[in-house]
């Protein structure tokens, strides 16, 4: 708990801020798993801090939640496209990739178990998103898509989760 606590402050997740009148913070709760190796022993603990978004009122503390996802013919295509050109396909992911994104929207959250403040009626004010908000998977493909178009990558319009870059030597 204490290792994703210190993660969260260290990103800048949020702030602490006395609570605003007429502001209902959401809440938050702790998710626990067990993470196995392959022969079933245990490989290591998690937790995972979670708000619970079901609170929030759409309008106030979130506007838009759709994000896009990779159309099944789109990568049908690339497969297709590498097999007969003899390309090397490489697949990444992205640590946390929903604790990246920026909220522009005002949300506040009540203070998780675990963190210490010293002045009563204080709240988390979230500068980032966090597991179980309903923008989670928006604000990261809002931050995903302007970091690939900062590096000159063309978003297809045929489908918006689809980037390309070409260059002299290399298309990506």
């Amino acid at each position: 708990m204490q290792s994703e606590l210190s993660a969260l402050e260290r990103t800048g997740t949020w702030k602490l801020v006395d609570i605003p009148p007429n502001v209902t913070p959401i809440g938050c709760r702790w998710v626990y798993k067990v993470k196995l190796h392959a022969d079933g022993t245990v490989e290591r603990y998690k937790a995972r801090l979670v708000a619970k978004g079901y609170n929030q009122i759409e309008g106030l503390d979130y506007f838009e939640t759709y994000s896009p996802v990779a159309k099944v013919t789109s990568v049908r295509l690339i497969i297709a496209l590498a097999s007969i050109n003899h390309w090397f396909l490489h697949q990444l992911d992205v640590n946390n990739a929903f604790l990246h994104g920026d909220l522009k929207e005002d949300v506040y959250m009540v203070i998780p178990p675990g963190v210490k403040t010293d002045k009563p009626n204080q709240v988390c004010k979230l500068i980032k998103s966090l597991y179980g908000l309903k923008q989670a998977s928006r604000k990261w493909y809002e931050k995903l898509t302007s970091l690939l178009l900062q590096h000159h990558y063309v978003q297809a319009s045929s489908d918006h989760s689809l980037f390309t870059k070409k260059t002299a030597t290399a298309f990506t």
